[in-house]
């Protein structure tokens, strides 16, 4: 692996140790959470990031925490005021 790549590589596991400590932070678990294997198949610009799968209940769990920071101001892109 080259220099680049394991760079790449590195950045993105650290994207997605973050936001499994984000998610873990609300009792949210996203079982397949990881790395696109079509990732570290040659050069992305964009490494791809998969969510997967999860159960209803964790995808009105994410809801809720999602629509409640945004009602708090705190979502993404939102500007502060």
């Amino acid at each position: 692996m080259n220099e680049h790549a394991y760079s790449r590589s590195r950045n993105v596991e650290e994207c997605v140790a973050g936001l499994h400590e984000a998610l873990r932070a609300h009792g949210l678990t996203l079982p397949s959470l990881g790395v696109d294997p079509v990732t570290y198949a040659g050069y992305r610009p964009d490494p791809l990031i998969a969510l997967g799968n999860c159960n209803v209940d964790t995808v009105r769990a994410l809801t809720a925490v999602l629509r409640a920071a945004a009602a708090e101001g705190r979502a993404e892109g939102q500007a502060e005021g």
